[in-house]
């Protein structure tokens, strides 16, 4: 049974299981995004308090907090046990492609130069996560929702600002890809 769990599975099961997820968020009236837990979170310890943001009812968002951590859980579960220690397959192209930037090809899940415990703690290493993360947090903020919320729930709703939101998604994760990843690098 293990086996069956560590294989690759088609992409289509990811898909089904997700279009069943949005189905049932859709006919329980909620809405799917991972951001959100971020002001959940804040919530939940008091900032309410301080902050007119994160004064609602959190509660009512308990269902998002468990996804939340299932996630974590799941993540943890999926490396310790389900894992065959094998690295990521990619293609010979994008091997290549990262080979340019000074990235070898990925010996787990992660390329290493931007990834390990070594790189956190250079200085560009460093700059290069704490500014993505700030960009990332301040990005889906501005934007009203994450990538999951806009094109996962977002689209499903037929939500015009949704799909502006994902075409800007891929505009900018060109422009990062083709054009500022190999100035930084």
């Amino acid at each position: 049974m293990l086996a069956f769990f560590q294989q690759p599975w088609t992409w289509w099961v990811s898909g089904l299981l997700i279009s069943v997820i949005m189905f049932l968020l859709l006919f329980f009236g909620q809405s799917f995004g991972f951001s959100s837990n971020l002001r959940t979170l804040c919530a939940v310890s008091g900032a309410g308090k301080l902050v007119s943001f994160f004064d609602f009812n959190w509660r009512s968002q308990m269902w998002n907090i468990a996804f939340l951590i299932g996630s974590v859980i799941g993540g943890f579960v999926s490396h310790y046990y389900l894992s065959n220690g094998s690295a990521v397959k990619i293609s010979e192209s994008t091997v290549s492609d990262l080979a340019k930037l000074g990235i070898s090809a990925p010996k787990s899940i992660q390329p290493d130069e931007l990834f390990s415990i070594e790189s956190l703690f250079s200085l560009k290493g460093f700059i290069i996560l704490a500014l993505g993360g700030f960009l990332v947090g301040f990005g889906s903020r501005y934007a009203g929702g994450c990538t999951s919320g806009h094109a996962i729930s977002g689209l499903s709703n037929l939500q015009l600002p949704s799909l502006i939101t994902v075409i800007g998604f891929f505009i900018g994760g060109l422009l990062m890809t083709f054009v500022l990843l190999p100035l930084i690098l």
